[in-house]
């Protein structure tokens, strides 16, 4: 993992690998978490957002499944795409219960969404004894989707988009202001004396 300072407060800033993300969704508790973290992970919402998703915010698309952010930050709509087997754990969980379409999945306070990060993320410290772990808050996660999507080439601009960053200031410093141990491992490797 790679971490930075935060510039108005003490802590890390952490981005994940890939098989870090993996790592961390292993380690989650039943659909419903697996659900909230995923919605962080794997579609870079906000704590706030994933606690208020509901079964009729999952949608099909002709390019696959979206989930719909009916009141993002500053109260904007967006729709962000979803992997095809969280969006199959969504609706999953959606025939189980027997609340409304409307009400929310994890049906949760995002208190309790950052407690299942922090949580899983202790568990990965006592397991690897790296110390990044104990910083890994939920918006590392977002921050680590927005990275790996530009990482895999997916156009900065569409990333915004889906992400809800309209502002490329700000998306570049808060959120790709770190090169991945990967990127940084592909420039060593064009390098000969490193």
């Amino acid at each position: 993992m790679k971490m930075g300072d935060h510039d108005d407060h003490d802590g890390r800033k952490v981005w994940l690998r890939p098989e870090e993300v993996d790592a961390l969704l292993d380690e989650v508790d039943g659909t419903t978490q697996t659900v909230a973290l995923g919605l962080l992970a794997r579609c870079g919402l906000r704590v706030a957002e994933a606690a208020d998703v509901t079964p009729a915010d999952v949608v099909d698309t002709p390019v696959g499944p979206f989930v719909r952010v009916q009141d993002g930050k500053g109260s904007k709509y967006r729709e962000t795409p979803v992997p095809t087997d969280l969006a199959a754990s969504m609706r999953a969980l959606a025939d189980v219960r027997d609340e409304a379409a409307d009400t929310p999945l994890v049906d949760r306070s995002p208190r309790t969404i950052r407690r299942w990060v922090t949580t899983a993320g202790e568990r990965l410290y006592a397991d690897t004894g790296d110390d990044g772990w104990t910083f890994l808050g939920p918006h590392d996660l977002r921050r680590t989707w927005g990275t790996l999507l530009v990482e895999r080439e997916v156009e900065p601009g569409l990333v915004m988009e889906w992400g809800g960053w309209e502002d490329w200031d700000t998306f570049r410093e808060h959120y790709l202001g770190a090169y991945s141990l990967d990127a940084q491992q592909r420039g060593i490797e064009k390098v000969d004396w490193l």
